[in-house]
């Protein structure tokens, strides 16, 4: 009789479910949206790069969350607040928040509340591209190695660059700032009370993934290093953190402040901080072979492989990192910068339409063939993360006519997310990444299956989908049961607790093979524009793609 409480932290709200630890039962679950802003994400009608989040809305999705998911779970005749045995919590990433020296987010202060720069620096923030270009030149000629784990580029959606940028924009904000935590670090500390961030346990997730972190080089990057991007952000190195963390050492325990609010027990272990996708890809069942891919606003894929083997540097991922995911495994991560929000995007924006809508469209461009439409996209919407690596790169959509209706529009945008899917898929494997199964998880992977059916079919591989459709908040729960131990009631290992608190739901989607065979045809055509606007390429001809997609439309339509 003990429960975990997973805490995961997404784009527009938090979750808090509550779990029973012998079988993965749910028994809790609340969702509080973020109150700022748009859907919880501060904007700059100015800049569209940039996306910030209030820290506010953080704390008072905490509480409100858990006591709410608490509550319902109350209402179990065998459920008791009193035998929940540990706390995780996950978030999004790289979102680093400015704090002062009591760990205190800038932006609860009055006097930084309305500037934009002293809020957390949310993951789809894009403003320091420029930063992120500089971080990478100079890294390959004075720090390759630095390069060779994270994919050979630096990101804009990355720590370094941010708080870099915060610099170049907001000097006032960049002083005023004792140090810097990322939300998958900071929201553990606040649950273990931690008032000073040299104190805050931070986990090597954020870490190693965003902020060039890694035992090889004794940790984060060294202060010459830094120097040699801006003088002011050497110093900044003493005030962050020596060491980080994998899931088997506490963030720390309760503290009777947060005890008393959330009414649990004081002194429960904490879980490390971990990314979202992360801690998903655990309540996914994620083993070696097999990839899981979060498909949400925008989409991240996780695997695994054992530290005792040899893994590649694979160009135009989002790092190799020991014990990111699992310990004692190489977690290794890429993914999409949109996905989600570019079907909401069309449907919302473009069409001016609301649910009704996005059903009637889905139910249209469920009845077309692959090719039938003559259309073919990018899904570079939000720049992108994976293989290209440039947040400057945009959407496109060729072939449109006179003729071109918005279900086939909605459907070449699926099928383009698909493509890159497919993309990541490939140079994985290039690099000795192998992957057997595949499993999704998230909202659009429980609810659409239009857009499942069309990525097996697109990729040529079987799609299962997570047990749980808080698959993140579930892996956050696993990890707080291992972390409590067996002789509280909750798992030696990861391995067992995944065996008892995951699975996998019956629901499968299956390649067809005739829309494979299609899909192959446009897919190819998919990377020449990839490689041309990518920059791969120095020239191509796309007059011909244009010309190759009428002759596929045109054969589609002989079929009918």
């Amino acid at each position: 009789m003990a429960f975990t409480i997973g805490i995961d932290y997404g784009t527009n709200s938090v979750r808090a479910l509550v779990v029973r630890c012998s079988n993965g039962e749910e028994l809790g679950t609340a969702v509080v949206d973020y109150p700022s802003g748009n859907k919880g994400v501060l904007l700059d009608p100015g800049d569209h790069h940039l996306a910030r989040q209030n820290p506010a809305d953080y704390l008072l999705g905490l509480e409100k969350s858990v006591t709410a998911a608490l509550a319902q779970a109350t209402q179990k005749k065998d459920f008791s607040a009193a035998q929940v045995i540990g706390i995780g919590v996950d978030t999004t990433g790289s979102s680093p928040i400015p704090v002062n020296e009591k760990n205190i987010p800038l932006a609860l202060d009055p006097k930084w509340a309305k500037n934009l720069a002293a809020q957390c620096w949310l993951w789809k923030d894009h403003t320091s591209h420029r930063e992120a270009a500089e971080i990478t030149r100079i890294a390959a000629e004075h720090r390759p190695h630095y390069l060779a784990k994270c994919g050979q580029t630096y990101s804009s959606e990355w720590f370094w660059s941010k708080i870099w940028h915060c610099l170049n924009v907001a000097p006032d904000v960049f002083a005023a700032a004792y140090s810097w935590v990322e939300l998958a670090d900071y929201m553990p500390a606040v649950l273990a009370g931690v008032a000073d961030p040299r104190q805050v346990k931070r986990g090597v997730c954020a870490a190693g993934h965003k902020a060039l972190y890694a035992p090889d080089w004794n940790g984060l990057p060294d202060e010459e290093f830094l120097a040699k991007l801006d003088p002011k952000l050497a110093p900044l190195r003493t005030r962050l953190y020596e060491k980080a963390h994998d899931a088997t050492v506490a963030a720390g325990t309760l503290c009777a402040e947060w005890a008393k609010k959330l009414g649990l027990p004081e002194g429960i272990p904490i879980a490390i901080g971990e990314f979202d996708v992360h801690y998903g890809a655990i309540g996914s069942g994620i083993q070696p072979g097999v990839l899981v891919k979060a498909i949400g606003t925008s989409t991240c894929d996780c695997a695994i492989v054992s530290a005792d083997k040899k893994v590649a540097d694979i160009p135009g991922i989002c790092g190799i990192v020991k014990g990111a995911i699992l310990p004692g495994y190489y977690g290794i991560e890429a993914g999409q910068s949109a996905v989600g929000d570019i079907f909401n995007w069309f449907v919302e924006v473009v069409c001016q339409g609301d649910a009704k809508l996005h059903a009637e469209l889905t139910r249209e461009a469920a009845a077309m063939k692959p090719g039938q439409s003559g259309l073919l996209a990018l899904d570079w919407n939000n720049g992108n993360r994976t293989i290209l690596v440039d947040p400057r790169l945009t959407g496109l959509l060729l072939g449109q006519t006179l003729h071109t209706s918005r279900a086939e529009i909605y459907r070449a945008l699926i099928e383009a997310t698909a493509f890159g899917a497919r993309a990541i898929i490939e140079r994985l494997e290039e690099y000795g990444v192998s992957i057997r199964q595949i499993v999704c998880c998230g909202g659009i992977a429980e609810k659409n299956a239009l857009l499942m059916q069309i990525y097996a079919d697109i990729t040529g591989r079987v799609m299962q989908v997570a047990g749980s459709s808080q698959a993140c908040a579930l892996g956050s729960a696993v990890s707080a049961a291992v972390l409590a131990g067996k002789e509280k009631g909750g798992h030696a290992s990861f391995s067992e607790a995944q065996a008892k608190m995951t699975r996998i739901k019956d629901v499968s989607y299956t390649p067809n093979a005739t829309n494979h065979d299609v899909y192959n045809q446009i897919y190819a055509l998919y990377r020449e524009l990839h490689d041309a606007f990518g920059g791969v390429t120095a020239s191509a001809n796309l007059g011909q793609v244009m010309k190759k997609l009428i002759k596929i439309q045109e054969d589609q339509k002989k079929k009918n």
